[in-house]
């Protein structure tokens, strides 16, 4: 059998198996949400990306989104409503990196290749410090549950980056969004929604060329203090 044919009912069994898996899944994982942030403060109501977020889920039935995000501190990211979408942010927290935006590709290997290791991150939502991602999981159920979760909750990495090359450079959150992945879906299943999650602004965003093409000068504003509102067109 040719090689390439092989690759390809690879590719559809991975697939497939990745859908069935989701189906018993408390997420949908969707991918990156965005390149650059475009208005500060970012993920909170009326945001463009917010707005995307929302948007998002209406389309696809559901009424409850987890946008994931690298902690740069151990306050805030908040649950919170966009419109009658209710958003959920949960951050990590690196106890042996520390808080850093560069990739290091080795750390990005060996997680890919071994996992991560379970005491390796503290996360954070609505300002509560959790020291297990179980801990931090079941809180989120609760807040679902509590806040009238309607259809599959999507989940997505937030994905800014903010002074590297934002398409290498896969962004903010993407190590917890494959280590969520990884606990409900396997190994196998990560690799899928991380691959599948890549591609997802490419086909979905209707910021991706405006974020793109205005990269670097969006990376300046927001070291500088100087990201303010724009017109996105």
């Amino acid at each position: 059998m040719n090689w390439k044919v092989i690759f390809i009912l690879l590719v559809l069994l991975v697939a497939v198996f990745s859908y069935v898996s989701s189906l018993s899944g408390p997420y949908a994982p969707m991918g990156r949400l965005s390149f650059v942030k475009i208005l500060n403060p970012d993920m909170s109501p009326g945001n463009p990306h917010s707005t995307l977020v929302a948007d998002y889920a209406k389309d696809r039935g559901s009424n409850t989104v987890l946008v994931v995000h690298l902690a740069g501190h151990k306050t805030g990211y908040p649950n919170y409503w966009e419109g009658d979408v209710y958003i959920m942010e949960l951050g990590f927290i690196d106890k042996h990196r520390g808080y850093s935006t560069n990739v290091d590709w080795f750390d990005v290997i060996q997680a890919f290749l071994f996992g991560v290791d379970d005491d390796r991150y503290e996360y954070v939502s609505d300002g509560i410090v959790f020291d297990n991602l179980d801990d931090a999981l079941a809180y989120l159920d609760k807040k679902a549950a509590q806040n009238g979760q309607q259809g599959p909750r999507l989940m997505f990495w937030h994905g800014t980056v903010r002074s590297d090359n934002s398409i290498i450079n896969q962004g903010c959150g993407v190590p917890l969004y494959y280590q969520i992945c990884e606990h409900y879906y396997g190994r196998i299943g990560a690799y899928y929604y991380i691959i599948t999650g890549i591609i997802f602004p490419y086909l979905n965003s209707p910021y991706r060329n405006f974020e793109l093409m205005n990269s670097a000068q969006l990376q300046q504003n927001y070291n500088t203090g100087k990201l303010g509102k724009l017109a996105v067109g």
